[in-house]
């Protein structure tokens, strides 16, 4: 009889038995609201402006605060929800908290005196505008 050195994690040609429950550990964590704080974005640009679209659903224009300090603006929320029900035999108390925080470097060409929000069906959305000199204009060359 000969015995084999057997490593699944090296071979890469089917999940394995250990990989199948080391990717659902892995996923329970990672998925955890508690441990994904950080909200996904959408950064772009048009002509005029800079837009940052938030997702984050669940929450009321009152539960953000944005800040411009220097070249950094900074995007938090913050909820706190506390609920009890007192029925006849029992009580029952949850409680939430949930917060969050994001920075962006702006770049040199945006106008932080015009800077607007507003929050919509889940999505916060920043518009920085550009400033005068910046804004994209379009101009043909004409090669002689």
């Amino acid at each position: 009889m000969t015995l084999v050195n057997f490593n699944n994690r090296t071979r890469n040609t089917a999940p394995y038995f250990n990989n199948v429950f080391d990717s659902l550990f892995s996923d329970a964590v990672t998925k955890n609201k508690m441990v994904d704080k950080s909200p996904n974005v959408n950064i772009y640009e048009n002509e005029t402006a800079y837009i940052i679209e938030l997702a984050a659903p669940g929450l009321k224009k009152e539960d953000f605060q944005i800040n411009l300090k220097k070249d950094t603006l900074s995007v938090w929320a913050e909820v706190k929800k506390d609920e009890t029900q007192v029925a006849k035999d029992f009580t029952r108390k949850e409680f939430d908290y949930s917060s969050f925080a994001r920075s962006f470097n702006l770049p040199d060409t945006a106008d932080g005196d015009k800077i607007t929000a507003e929050y919509k069906d889940g999505i916060l959305n920043i518009n920085i505008s550009k400033k005068d000199d910046a804004k994209l204009q379009h101009k043909e060359i004409v090669v002689s």
